[in-house]
């Protein structure tokens, strides 16, 4: 009967446990493993705004109330580059969905962080989806349906 090396083995190289044992301290690849350092960290993004809050848009005449964030850019690269370059914004920041309104329509945007303002002007908004999602509170304020996943 021949012996086979199973699988740890292979992986080991057949090394036998106390010579695996006298490997050198730990190495990424060439460098020592620097304990203060995440090397699987993800990076993090924080909203500036928040579902629920109305918001304007900084150079265009628009407002309407944030359904959803994506903590950076997560359209299409066709989309983006339709944006003239001079005004094209950062990918690396959260960008908002936004039910959306003008003096003419109601459409969904999509907006960087950096173009946003807070809405201040207590006027309600007339989006028909909002019914759908949104609760208006006493304060005027609007807050998310339970059961309505974003």
């Amino acid at each position: 009967m021949t012996s086979r090396r199973g699988l740890f083995g292979w992986l080991t190289g057949g090394r036998s446990r106390k010579s695996r044992q006298s490997a050198e301290a730990p190495y990424v690849l060439d460098r020592p493993v620097d304990r203060n350092v995440s090397y699987n960290a993800v990076s993090t993004f924080t909203a500036k705004y928040q579902i629920g809050q109305v918001v304007r848009h900084r150079h265009f005449p628009f407002r309407g109330i944030i359904f959803d964030v994506d903590p950076q850019f997560a359209n299409t690269d066709e989309w983006y580059e339709a944006i003239p370059e001079e005004v094209r914004p950062r990918k690396d920041q959260p960008f908002y969905h936004l039910f959306a309104e003008n003096e003419r329509t109601h459409y969904i945007a999509y907006v960087s962080e950096q173009n946003l303002v807070p809405d201040d002007s207590a006027q309600p908004l007339s989006h028909p989806d909002i019914q759908e999602w949104f609760n208006v509170t006493s304060r005027g304020t609007y807050e998310l349906k339970k059961g309505v996943a974003n």
